[in-house]
């Protein structure tokens, strides 16, 4: 009641009248308690906005300025009212009283109007508008960036808290990096700024609102764009010392990190309070060692000094929101303690529907919204949650400054009262998961449950998660405007069920921010981060980038809101010069979206089509990618060194000019430009340091084999080569055994001059082999390997002494190399390895000196002394002078100084022990300082005694850095150094040009105590300053002082296992270590020491150990089934295969290698045994969000009946098959679970370590034993059913499998069916007379069957398996792909005689024929019917046939199933034989015949041929230049299967046959070939090959073997149809091998005699395109021949090329079109061209087209009789497709045609 009457006394004596009128800017603060109570002072702030007091200053001062002209009242203004009109000092003061009086009383009225108007309290929620500069608010971290943190705040608002606005210690901090970056050059100023480590999300922070603008945005409306400021000093506006009090909440910032807690800048200037953390307050989330300077927390205030200087602060928001008995506020001598954070006690004023309104310690108003009061997400009306007078805890969220009078904001959510950035309960998920993660942004709830309606406002929705509710705004219901909402009516009401999609989450409200519109749902994106990179997209165009060149850039819109950039190199696979034409604004676009860059709303596209139509995978990350993986890219710039290309997000590779093309490239930019797609391979990768280097050319061609050889030959060792080719100064050689290339320059033949080095070279010739060849250096990503066979070399590589690296230098040693260049300096010698020494000038013989080049020239021997090493450089120097320090030596001898440094020593005696004195600095090494102490005495100083400590070392990774040469030190002896040996001596230990070993420690300086450690003095656990000076594979070497030195193992250097993946980059030589000692051996001068920061000095131990525990691990040991890994001295680690990968198909442990360092999760531990099992599962080392594909099953209760799961075997016994299903559970197959087919040998199916799918259908938990089965139909839902007995009909043809062979027929089993069998009889299984069935057939043959009898009661099948019922469809199977034919002993009437197999027989495919089907075909009586002329060669694939010496055209012999010339395999007019004459060719039984005379019947050798090897001879004494017969005569020999003398015979005919029969021997080549590829090997044929290309036009030999291969895989294809089924795989592979030999060849041909023949690169895309199936490569031909070839050629082999598209099944007829356009644009009157393309578009059937070819042919102006061909052939061609119509038009274009020519001639003769 006191409180109330007080109250109305203060409204009284506000609504009396006053006796003098006060001025506007009167003081309006009211006492609100009596006098002995604390006063609350109200504030003074105005209830107008900054901008409205502007605006009221301007308009009185205008006011004023009027009346003092005019002498007139000013205008009254729409916003001036009554009660500002009776205290206008210019009032009218004639008027009368009543006047007057009625003034007084409305100005009465209007003060209590005014006074009822602000005592009445709005509920108001937090909105941009009412955001002013000064509002603090508090909120939650719910986004950070790379510059700013976004602050989600009350009621769905959002700011933004720049990274100078956190903190005055960060700002310091972050300008800092900046000085520091600029004077490092480049280094990025974010490189170890993560905001990351001083915030994390969820996090409350009170903010001060610095200021509320618009974004500058393309549309009609900006962005609000809300600035923050979370700095203690805005944070904590208007706290003074008093205010500090417990239970209130302040903001503060870490000013430093003591040992025991933090000290904390409360904001306070002028004040000398403080604030300290201790570290058990810093909470959960940190702990002391993670806090950094200048991080910022929202503190409770827990308790002060006595002095009150000293605040104690707590950050635990466990505490802090413990607010049930303490933590709140119940008394405060301000209210300005009532900031935001703080939490408070209110009493309940007054409850609505739209919120709450109460008092705080029953002065102070506090208001909460429908949000923040707990309407949206409570079930129950505020109404009944909350009753007026009831006392609640609240916590304030934000201040209104300029609301009067004055309140507060609060929030009565759980979660914003108890500080938990997670509004979901413990109980309501067991991990207490993140609700964005529940339901990530962009998800599409389909079935959103409406829980509550706001009218007019919107609607709540129930998401299905639970504790978290969706708010709709109500202009976000429908994509048309929705006036009201109402709860019982509608399609909106209360438990209507909506589809809605997440836009947002609020972390203050806990609310997810849904939009139920029809549009945002079917929206593809609605954010950046929702675009993949590599994705293909499509979008809008919606604005053309114009600069002074034209477009530069197209931003095109994928979705609303979302714009990318296409950069103008990105426009087109080609150049387009005028971009505007093809690309309008509001045109649809198809793009593939190559980058993108979330945290700058950034994307860029592409629209060229070799990107957005590839099927190639993308590339957007380095650790996804492989050497060898094969990509398009774009070219972004180039160099004369090669080009850099671009791919999608970060992944770029370098070019090199050598890797660009099969030929050499001189320039880039004359072969590609900027913009250009190219198809690359990858050949180096490093993933860590992000680089890449890329190669166009195929590396099919060098394959892995080749690849290891290379690796694995050593430089220096002696080989054996053959000349393949020889060039104008080089050799080409073969490398024999390892077949690979390389390349003998002819100065490197011998010691002597040029000239006798030529002479050497004439004499070698091609084929010859050269011994005791030295490799002298080889590039392994260029595969070039350099040899060299001079003498000196090689001699030196014999004995031994052959320098082939650095570590082979050693000083005063005579070494033997070669001249390299020669500069004015001196000579540059070259060894093996490219390893090279520097021969002064000075160090050069007198003699030499005077003459040009030293006289000497390159490539020449020489012999030479290293007199120096510098081993920190790698770097030495020679000579040829025998006496070089004789001079030195003597300057020593005597002992006396020159030029001291310190300018006091006179002798070398006077450097002892221990001596103070100066040393001048002459260079500076990684990991020393060369100086000198006076002239002629050198010193060195170790940069383990250069410094002290870690702090004295600026940058660590160079410590030496900051001294220079020149400059002086001081520095104190402590002994000498041993330059050859590297070690520290003694003092006494003086030589003849002394090296001094000193200190620069300043602490050497001032102390007595200088004595170099030594090992005995080192003890474990002690830390030193270590520098590293080595490194090795798996160690590093540390030096501690001069004479101590110890290693780090890798897995002891860091705890970052990034780090330790390329030890040489991140562990250079020189870096500075602090390290600690964990075993010192004394005895074996060992010394251990790690440089991790956690863990103890001891060996990591099992008891060490927990699981979960990610720690580095190093791979020791690699096999098919599991990885062994190091994690400690005495301990190690494995990986099964489950835990390898968490999708078990790409589970290869042999993607680990051998000392690879990775990291590695402990999985179990068995103590007991002392072993550990580790995971590699990226889900458990890297994240556990990581997709998992094959989840981890540690028991049987982590699996249920009915999963499907996948597993490796790992066993197999007699009963079934055992699976690893899980790291420690197997399941059990039974053999009826492993098919739905009958299988009867099951385990060949099978393998130890198979990936198998299963389905799990009993679970027994008592025994832990699991039951699978691997049954398709029981796996995949999509089985389809197998074949039934009822399926079967009569006649049908089926495939199958022989179950088992009787005396009177065999049983089949048919393919795919429920185990249905049937029976063929013996007499049915052949057409001739039955043989036995286990002669013909045998277990698990593959057989074709005809069904011709069905016993539906008795369910039997009959089957026939006669050839004769399959005649119809042989054709059929063969063009298709039937792989199931009948084998050959079924077609065979065997008798027990020996004979002939009718057709192509087992022993044929195994490469040894044993029939011959024709000698020779008809080969007298064919002739060319064209009449070709002997001298012409088809160089066509299908068509390269051999001419004879007489003019005939050779056919195909075929013996043993191939032709011999390399021609068409089945020529049209050659017929097989019949089946008569077949089974008459087979062999009968011999008879006893009589004695007869034997006849001389050599006269019928005209009539009848050769029937003998006599008969060959005589014929070849008459003809011993007749290839066909030579080639007659080893086809007779093939008939007896004498494969040797057949090419014994070939070897004869090539040395018979005259040099001048070039046609001839090119047959008999051929044949050669051609025989080789049949019965010999790759290494037999290949040697013949090259022998042809000798002494045969190696072009024409090329083709000649590229066409065999081609025509030996398409006759293996056929054999494959014609023999016995069993060994159709293997003769698959042949037929791929074959094709590979002839791409392969293609390739080689290309390389070599690419510039000669248009017709190969013709072939080689014909090739190509229609036998591989591969057009991209076949369309990349066309620009590398018109760069080879003359330009003479380039019209005709492009409109080939264009043909090609047309005619190959797997070309693109639009693309042969667009070359014949461009040909046409160029040339347009040649007709020819036109004719080609009216032809393919003719054979094409598009008639439209035609017509129009037609139509622009007839426009060109040809001349009259070129005008009648075309007419006449336009109208047969309508004649023949057109109608009667379009007869006419043509009819009517002639003789328009025709009166216009005879008007012409008509002017002409007038004229």
């Amino acid at each position: 009641m006191a409180d109330k009457k007080r109250k109305v006394q203060s409204a009284d004596r506000d609504s009396r009248p006053t006796k003098k009128p006060k001025s506007s800017t009167a003081s309006s603060k009211v006492a609100v308690v009596p006098a002995e109570e604390p006063s609350f002072p109200r504030g003074g702030a105005s209830i107008l906005t900054p901008l409205e007091q502007k605006q009221i200053q301007i308009q009185a001062k205008n006011d004023v300025l009027f009346e003092q002209e005019t002498g007139k009242k000013a205008p009254r203004r729409e916003y001036e009212d009554e009660e500002n009109e009776t205290d206008t000092p210019a009032a009218d003061e004639t008027s009368s009283g009543k006047t007057r009086k009625k003034s007084k009383h409305k100005a009465r009225s209007g003060n209590a109007a005014l006074a009822a108007k602000e005592k009445a309290v709005r509920i108001e929620g937090l909105s941009y508008r009412r955001l002013v500069p000064g509002t603090l608010v508090l909120g939650q971290v719910s986004q950070i960036n790379q510059h700013d943190i976004a602050l989600s705040l009350p009621n769905n608002l959002t700011g933004y808290i720049p990274i100078t606005s956190i903190s005055d210690r960060l700002t310091e901090i972050v300008e800092k990096k900046v000085e520091d970056q600029e004077d490092d050059k480049g280094e990025a100023e974010d490189k170890d700024m993560n905001l990351s480590t001083y915030f994390y999300v969820g996090q409350y922070l009170r903010a001060s609102v610095i200021s509320t603008e618009k974004e500058a945005a393309s549309g009609s409306k900006g962005k609000r764009h809300i600035e923050l400021s979370i700095n203690p000093r805005k944070a904590n506006a208007g706290l003074r010392e008093s205010d500090f009090i417990v239970d209130s909440m302040v903001q503060a910032s870490v000013k430093s990190v003591e040992d025991h807690g933090l000290i904390m800048d409360l904001g306070i200037d002028g004040h000398i309070i403080k604030g300290f953390m201790s570290s058990k307050e810093t909470g959960k989330e940190y702990d002391l060692s993670s806090v950094q300077e200048g991080a910022v927390f929202l503190c409770l205030i827990t308790g002060l000094s006595s002095n009150g200087n000293v605040v104690k602060l707590s950050a635990d928001t466990q505490k802090a929101g413990h607010i049930k008995k303490r933590h709140f506020l119940t008394d405060a001598p301000n209210i300005d303690c009532f900031l935001p954070g703080t939490a408070i006690e209110i009493l309940m004023s007054d409850v609505t529907s739209s919120g709450v309104i109460g008092k705080a310690m029953g002065v102070l108003d506090v208001t909460a919204d429908v949000v923040h009061a707990g309407a949206m997400a409570a079930s129950k009306e505020l109404e009944k949650k909350y009753t007026v007078g009831e006392m609640v805890k609240a916590r304030v969220i934000c201040t209104y400054p300029d609301a009067e009078p004055r309140k507060l904001g609060i929030s009565l959510l759980d979660h914003v009262l108890s500080l938990k950035s997670n509004p979901i309960r413990a109980d309501a998920a067991s991990n207490n998961p993140k609700p964005i993660d529940l339901l990530p942004i962009s998800t599409i709830v389909p079935e959103a449950r409406v829980v509550k309606v706001e009218p007019g406002i919107g609607l709540m929705l129930d998401m299905g998660v639970k504790g978290i509710r969706g708010y709709v705004h109500i202009s976000r219901i429908s994509d048309g405007k929705i006036e009201t909402l109402a709860q019982d009516t509608g399609p909106y009401k209360m438990g209507s069920v909506h589809k809605a999609r997440v836009t947002g989450y609020n972390y203050m409200d806990g609310l997810y921010i849904v939009s139920m519109e029809p549009k945002v749902i079917a929206q593809t994106f609605l954010s950046i981060d929702d675009v993949q990179v590599g994705q293909v997209v499509k979008g809008t165009i919606e604005k053309l980038l114009i600069n002074e060149t034209g477009v530069n850039g197209l931003i095109v819109a994928i979705a609303e809101g979302i714009t990318g950039l296409v950069p103008e190199i990105h426009f087109s696979d080609i150049h387009l010069q005028h971009p505007e034409k093809k690309f309008k604004v509001g045109a649809s676009v198809t793009t593939r979206v190559l980058s993108t860059v979330p945290l700058k709303r950034q994307m860029r596209l592409t629209l060229k089509k070799s990107l957005v139509n590839s099927d190639d995978e993308t590339w957007t990350s380095y650790d996804n990618l492989q050497i060898g993986a094969e990509a398009p890219g774009t070219i972004i710039s180039m160099n004369p060194s090669g080009a850099v290309v671009q791919f999608y997000g970060p992944v770029r590779g370098f070019l090199p000019s050598a890797e660009m093309s099969e030929s050499y490239v001189e320039d880039p930019k004359k072969h590609f430009r900027i913009g250009q797609v190219v198809k690359v391979w990858i050949l180096s990768l490093e993933v860590v340091q992000e680089r890449m280097i890329v190669s166009c050319r195929d590396p099919s061609a060098f394959g892995a084999a080749q690849q290891e050889q290379i690796h694995n030959l050593a430089v220096g060792s002696l080989v054996t080569g053959t000349v393949s080719e020889k060039a104008n100064d080089e050799m080409v050689l073969e490398l024999q055994v390892s077949r690979l290339k390389a390349i003998l320059p002819f100065e490197h033949l011998t010691d002597g001059s040029s000239q006798k080095s030529s002479a050497a070279a004439k004499q070698v010739r091609v084929g010859q082999d050269m011994k005791d060849l030295v490799v002298l250096s080889k590039a392994e990503g260029k595969r070039l390997i350099h040899l060299t066979s001079k003498p000196s070399l090689v001699s030196a590589a014999t004995s031994g002494q052959l320098i082939a690296s650095f570590e082979d230098v050693r000083e005063g040693v005579e070494i033997a190399g070669y001249v390299s260049n020669i500069k004015p300096i001196g000579v540059f010698v070259q060894f093996a390895g490219r390893t090279s020494g520097l021969l002064p000038k000075s160090q050069l013989p007198d003699e030499a000196v005077k003459l040009p080049d030293f006289g000497m020239r390159k490539h020449e021997s020489i012999s030479a002394r290293v007199l120096s090493i510098n081993y920190a450089e790698q770097r030495f120097v020679l000579t040829q002078k025998p006496d070089a320090n004789s001079k030195d030596d003597k300057k020593v001898s005597d002992g006396s100084l020159t030029n001291p440094i310190d300018e006091v020593s006179t002798n070398m005696d006077d450097f002892c022990l221990g001596k103070l004195t100066k040393a001048k600095i002459d260079s500076v090494k990684l990991t020393q300082l060369n100086v000198h102490l006076a002239d002629g005495v050198q010193g060195r100083i170790d940069m383990s005694e250069a410094f002290d400590k870690m702090e004295d070392i600026k940058d660590r990774k160079n410590p030496l850095k900051l001294y220079r040469p020149s400059q002086v030190l001081l520095v104190r002896i402590l002994g000498m150094h041993d330059s050859r040996n590297h070690k520290f001596l003694p003092i006494t230990h003086r030589g003849k040009a002394p090296v001094f070993e000193l200190s620069a420690k300043p602490s050497d300086q001032t102390s007595t105590d200088f004595k170099v450690l030594t090992l005995d003095q080192v003890h474990v656990g002690s830390t030193y300053l270590v520098f590293v000076n080595n490194v090795g594979e798996d160690y590093v070497w540390v030096s501690l002082s001069p004479n101590v030195r110890g290693r780090i193992k890798a897995l002891d250097l860091s705890d970052d296992v990034t780090l330790l993946k390329d030890l040489e980059k991140n562990f250079s030589v020189g870096r500075a270590l602090e390290a600690e000692v964990i075993s010192v051996d004394t005895s074996q001068e060992r010394l251990d020491l790690k440089a991790k920061s956690r863990g103890s000095t001891k060996p990591l131990a099992c008891s060490d150990l927990s699981v979960g525990t990610v720690l580095p691990g190093k791979v020791i040991k690699v096999n098919e089934r599991q990885v062994l890994v190091q994690l400690s001295e005495s301990l190690t680690g494995m990986v099964n295969l489950v835990d390898l990968s968490d999708d078990y198909s790409r589970a290869d442990p042999t993607v680990f290698k051998k000392n690879q360092i990775d990291r590695f999760c402990i999985r179990h531990i068995d103590a007991l045994n002392k072993r550990v099992y580790l995971s590699a599962r990226p889900s458990k080392v890297l994240s556990s969000s990581l997709p998992v594909i094959d989840r981890e099953i540690r028991t049987t209760s982590d699996i249920q009946v009915n999963d499907v799961i996948r597993g490796f075997i790992r066993n197999m016994a007699d009963n079934g098959i055992f699976v690893n299903i899980g790291s420690n559970l197997t399941a059990f197959v039974r053999i009826s679970d492993l098919s739905d087919l009958f299988l009867k040998d099951w385990k060949s199916d099978f393998e130890i370590d198979q990936l198998v799918e299963g389905k799990v259908y009993e679970i027994d938990l008592a025994s832990n034993h699991v039951r699978m089965s691997l049954k398709k139909s029981h796996v995949d839902s999509n089985y389809q059913p197998l074949v039934t007995f009822n399926d079967m009909t009569l006649g049908q043809v089926v495939t199958g499998k022989v179950r088992k062979v009787e005396d009177f027929g065999v049983f089949v089993v048919v393919d795919n069916s429920a185990n249905v069998s049937g029976l063929c009889h013996r007499t049915q299984m052949a057409d001739g007379k039955s043989a036995k069935p286990q002669k013909l057939y045998s277990e698990g043959d593959l057989v074709k069957a005809k069904i011709l009898k069905i016993d539906r009661e008795r369910k039997r099948i009959s089957l026939g398996l006669k050839a004769s019922y399959f005649n119809d469809d042989m054709d059929a199977d063969v063009d298709g792909d039937d792989k199931n034919v009948i084998p050959e002993r079924a077609i065979v009437d065997d008798d027990d005689d020996d004979g002939s197999s009718n057709g192509m027989g087992m022993n044929e495919l195994e490469g040894m024929p044993s029939t011959s089907a024709g000698l020779l075909a008809d080969i007298e009586g064919r002739e060319d019917e064209d009449g070709a002329d002997s001298d012409t060669k088809e160089n066509t694939i299908d068509g390269m046939n051999g001419i004879s010496s007489s003019g005939e055209q050779l056919q195909g012999l075929d013996a043993g199933g191939f032709d011999w010339i390399g021609g068409p395999l089945f020529p049209k007019d050659v017929e097989s034989e019949s089946d008569t004459d077949m089974e008459a060719s087979q062999p009968k039984k011999k008879k006893r015949r009589k004695a007869e005379i034997q006849i001389d019947r050599t006269g019928d050798l005209d009539a009848n041929g050769p029937q003998s090897e006599a008969d060959y001879e005589r014929l070849l004494l008459g003809q011993p230049n007749s290839s066909v017969l030579w080639l007659s005569y080893m086809a007779f020999q093939l008939q007896s299967n004498e494969t040797e003398q057949a090419m014994e015979i070939g070897e004869r005919a090539l040395r018979t046959i005259h040099i001048r029969e070039q046609d001839e021997k090119l047959n008999v080549w051929v044949a050669m070939l051609n025989l080789e590829n049949t019965y010999g090997t790759d290494e037999s044929l290949d040697e013949v090959f090259k022998r042809a290309c000798q002494y045969c036009d190696s072009l024409d030999i090329h083709e000649r073997l590229i066409s065999i291969y081609i025509q030996s895989g398409k006759q293996e294809v056929c054999r494959c149809f014609a023999s016995h089924e069993g060994n159709s795989c293997r003769i698959i592979k042949l037929t791929r091998t074959s094709i590979q030999k002839a791409d392969a060849l293609f390739t080689t041909a290309l390389s070599k005699h690419g510039s000669q023949s248009p017709s190969l690169w013709l072939n080689a895309a014909t090739f190509f395109l229609s036998t591989l199936n591969e057009p991209s490569r076949a369309r990349q031909l066309l620009p590398r021949a018109l760069q080879s070839l003359p330009p003479h050629t380039h019209l005709q082999l492009t409109s080939q090329f264009a043909q090609l598209e047309f005619t190959s099944p797997n070309g693109d007829p639009e693309r042969g079109r667009t070359a014949f356009e461009g040909l046409l644009t160029t040339f347009p009157k040649r007709l020819d061209l036109w004719n080609v393309l009216i032809d393919l578009e003719i054979k094409t059937g598009e008639v439209e087209r035609v017509r129009e070819l037609f139509g622009r042919v007839t426009k060109l102006g040809l001349k009259a009789k070129k005008m009648k061909y075309w007419f006449k052939r336009w109208m047969e061609w309508e004649e023949k497709c057109g109608g009667e119509r379009e007869r006419m038009r043509v009819r009517g274009l002639a003789e328009e045609y025709v009166r216009r020519q005879m008007e012409e001639r008509g002017k002409v003769v007038e004229v």
